[in-house]
């Protein structure tokens, strides 16, 4: 199986937030909507709410014509004949126009096409035949719009012709001479309409003019959500409102049929989704016409009598376990032949006695496995013709490349992802030539790599009910509007325990110091190295009910290596290299780190606002001192403060990463951060809080600025709120992250125990990173001076050495830079002290 590359698409923040703040939603469902185009809150709440609909006049001329020709024949009480396909989306838009038909009062009868002995489509002896037996009215469902012959041949028979379908039409343009009701050929507005869709319209076009009310329509609604799910049309526009208003109507469905289906399946009416529909209810109505005949499954759709619908239902179930047989034999001979082959753009598979029905599941299986497209051809011992299936990856055109190799083709048709074909034995080799050069000539090498996309990255305490009732919102889920992908950076998989004999394993992710139950289906273990958060995971959330309890559920996507690349240091050199020696040594030289930590006036106002018994600094929320901050702002505003504490650092930092915005992390020490980090995350720059207190420009051309580590002084918050309020200051430490500011706190201002040990360990002969700690420049060189204004160190200004005379008892507070340090120290101590972990309720 290949690794994927993650495709993360850039996303506005400010939109996202925007978008999730006046839709009282999550940042997650933000980001999710702006990286699927959606920016504006009116939009955002037209998609929420599924309500694109379009008039069937729409189609134009055609669909006049199409309703007078058969009002016309209904009124004549001469026969029409539907002719369908033998998938979901053919059997489906049959039984609509055949009920609709039979709602006004016309003499109507069907014919599904056998996928053995009549192949896709309107063929010529299928005319011949339906001509023979009486129909005057030949209407096309899921078919007719590239048979330009045969529907000549019919009118040349004394049929009249209604062609009513959603493929492409032929590479030449020509069209058939009938009445067409086609959503790309008629203009209409949602261009994507599968042939349930189109059913559905004609239907309600021809209940009015035939004066019934078009309402009635609505009550096929269920069948037109199965066809739209199941024949892969993008779930955008028109088709999401007909699927989810379907659902609503297969929950409560008066169709027989539809009901014996669902309990055979397993499938509760209450709690009937898209998934259902694709994964239950489908692959049962598909199976009839896969492994035998289509009709099979029309008859479940219009059956009127329990019994038999039961039985009919029972059949199909059995007819999907045969398939599912079949369908693993196959694809273990085909998966045997693309080992043969070795690697190549594209596949052209074929074997005889591969049943014709089957092969596009396959196909579809193996070009997901391989993700390179994929055409199987099943062929029978002794015949000269073979049937073919394909199946296609985002980047490739199936049907172009159909076109592209035509010349060896008897006939094609279908989409860009999926498509059909009937070839001669003699032309399979040359066919597999020319498609697989064509598909050489278009593909990429990055084509040929799966991609994972994310809509979302998240912290772990986003992971929870709130955030899966609202992705619920977002659905119907399938293609063009795909189930929502989470990416969880950094996360640690624990606990893994195996599910149904070791087919799946159900675990814990840990992030962000929650714990949330996951489950990985199809893996029986997880991979070495799993719990160590050095792995990217993604993840759909759903709600499991079990048990009568309903709780989150993760269920695994795919597992990535983390960021190999490490996060940019600035504002300071890497501890140990020729930069930081030079200033390390420069700052004992010049004692510029004396009057570094003095106390501001700003500082003291803040001190002096209520010290307490032990006169340390009244604590105060920083919420109130980002506020101070921001006031004093010399630019008279400030960054946006957005409080994250508390919530997860891995989530918080990934996704302002991913929005393709820069991003500065500010930590309290710098280096060892940044070292902390490399293989987790990175993508950000990181820097220290006493360089960007130095230098606040470093902070300028960055979009975001987080606070990883509390700050340790309160002029560095002034720092960090400072600035342009249209770009953004997060507080994102939790309680490990105060300990540590803490922590580096004491090790860079309580200085008494730190000089000993510089001291002996110059005296020693060590190096200067290993004398100071390796600290950061600007701690080591406090260190440092202060030694030197003793006297204990003395720093050659030319050469740049440091040599230590002969001990001598010597007064630390004599030193301005110690004495210095020490205020710091106990400013910071009191700050720190009054800095808060504990996250708003629910922190955007």
């Amino acid at each position: 199986m290949l690794t994927p590359r993650l495709d993360v698409p850039p996303c506005d923040s400010a939109a996202a937030l925007s978008l999730a703040r006046d839709l009282g939603m999550s940042f997650p469902v933000g980001q999710v909507m702006v990286r699927r185009g959606i920016e504006t809150v009116e939009d955002a709440r037209d998609w929420l709410a599924a309500s694109d609909e379009h008039p069937a006049s729409a189609f134009g001329p055609g669909l006049e014509r199409a309703v007078e020709a058969m009002l016309r024949h209904a009124a004549a009480g001469t026969r029409i004949t539907v002719h369908g396909d033998y998938d979901v989306d053919g059997v489906t838009s049959t039984a609509i126009l055949v009920r609709t038909l039979r709602a006004v009062g016309a003499d109507v009868d069907w014919y599904l096409p056998s996928r053995a002995e009549d192949g896709y489509g309107l063929s010529a002896a299928t005319v011949e035949k339906l001509a023979a037996r009486g129909t005057k009215l030949l209407v096309t469902t899921d078919c007719g719009i590239t048979a330009v012959d045969e529907v000549a041949l019919a009118v040349s028979l004394g049929l009249d012709v209604v062609v009513t379908d959603h493929h492409a039409p032929r590479a030449d343009g020509r069209l058939p001479d009938a009445p067409i009701v086609h959503p790309a050929v008629c203009g209409y507005p949602c261009p994507d309409l599968c042939a349930g869709g189109v059913a559905h319209k004609v239907a309600g076009a021809l209940l009015a003019a035939a004066g019934h009310d078009a309402s009635i329509a609505l009550a096929d609604l269920d069948l037109v959500a199965l066809a739209t799910v199941a024949d892969c049309v993008p779930l955008v526009g028109e088709n999401r409102r007909l699927v989810r208003s379907g659902l609503a109507v297969m929950g409560r469905t008066e169709k027989i049929g539809l009901r014996a289906l669902m309990r055979v399946s397993r499938t509760d009416p209450t709690r009937v989704d898209a998934h259902a529909l694709g994964f239950k209810l489908g692959p049962r109505i598909n199976a009839a016409g896969r492994l035998h005949r289509a009709d099979a499954a029309l008859e479940l759709l219009l059956c009127q009598d329990e019994d038999a619908a039961r039985e009919i239902a029972e059949e199909l179930d059995r007819a999907n376990a045969d398939r599912r047989f079949v369908e693993e034999r196959i694809r273990f001979e085909a998966e045997a032949q693309v080992a043969e082959l070795g690697e190549q753009p594209a596949y052209v598979l074929w074997a005889d006695g591969w049943h014709a029905g089957v092969i596009g599941i396959v196909a579809s299986r193996i070009a997901e496995r391989h993700h390179r497209p994929v055409v199987m051809i099943a062929l029978r011992e002794g015949e000269a013709e073979g049937t073919g299936s394909g199946r296609s990856i985002p980047a490739f055109d199936l049907l172009g490349g159909l076109d592209a190799s035509a010349q060896h083709l008897l006939r094609h048709g279908g989409h860009r992802a999926a498509a059909g074909c009937t070839i001669a034995r003699s032309e399979l080799e040359a066919f597999r030539a020319a498609f697989c050069a064509h598909a050489a000539s278009v593909l990429n090498p990055e084509d040929l790599l799966p991609v994972e996309r994310v809509d979302a990255v998240v912290s772990g305490d986003e992971l929870g009910t709130g955030l899966a009732e609202e992705l619920g919102r977002l659905a119907p889920f399938g293609i063009g509007n795909p189930s929502v992908s989470l990416l969880v950076p950094a996360a640690r998989l624990v606990d893994p325990r195996p599910m149904s004999e070791g087919k799946h394993v159900r675990f814990t992710v840990e992030a962000g110091g929650i714990r949330a139950r996951a489950v990985a289906f199809g893996m029986g273990t997880l991979p070495e190295g799993a719990a160590d958060g050095k792995l990217h995971a993604t993840f759909t959330l759903e709600l499991n009910e079990w048990q009568g309890a309903v709780e989150p559920r993760l269920v695994l996507r795919k597992l990535l290596p983390a960021a190999a690349e490490a996060p940019e240091l600035v504002g300071e050199p890497d501890v140990g290299s020729a930069e930081w020696t030079e200033l390390v040594l420069a700052a004992a030289e010049s004692r510029s780190l004396v009057a570094v930590g003095a106390t501001t006036a700003s500082t003291s106002a803040t001190l002096a606002a209520g010290p307490d018994a032990r006169g340390s600094a009244q604590p105060s929320t920083l919420a109130a001192a980002a506020a101070r901050a921001l006031a004093r702002s010399a630019s008279g505003g400030g960054r946006t403060v957005r409080d994250r504490r508390g919530t997860g650092l891995a989530g918080t930092i990934a996704a302002l990463v991913h929005t393709g915005e820069s991003v500065l992390v500010v930590a309290a020490d710098g280096p060892a951060r940044a070292h902390q980090l490399t293989g987790r995350l990175g993508g950000f720059a990181i820097t220290s809080w006493d360089a960007l207190e130095r230098d606040p420009a470093i902070a300028d051309t960055y979009h975001h600025v987080v606070a990883l580590d509390p700050p340790l002084h309160p002029d560095q918050q002034a720092v960090l709120t400072a600035g342009d309020p249209t770009r953004m200051a997060h507080l994102a430490w939790g309680e490990p992250e105060l300990r540590y500011s803490r922590d580096v706190l004491d090790r860079d201002t309580a200085l008494r125990p730190a000089l000993v040990g510089a001291y002996r360990a110059l005296r020693d002969g060590g190096s200067l990173p290993d004398a100071l700690g390796h600290r950061p420049a600007h701690a080591a060189g406090r260190l440092l001076a202060v030694l030197a204004e003793l006297g204990l160190v003395d720093v050659d200004d030319d050469s740049g050495t440091v040599s230590v005379p002969l001990a001598q008892h010597t007064d630390l507070e004599r030193s301005p830079a110690f004495v210095a340090a020490a205020r710091r120290h106990a400013e910071g101590t009191a700050w720190l002290t009054s800095a808060s972990t504990e996250a708003p309720a629910r922190a955007a």
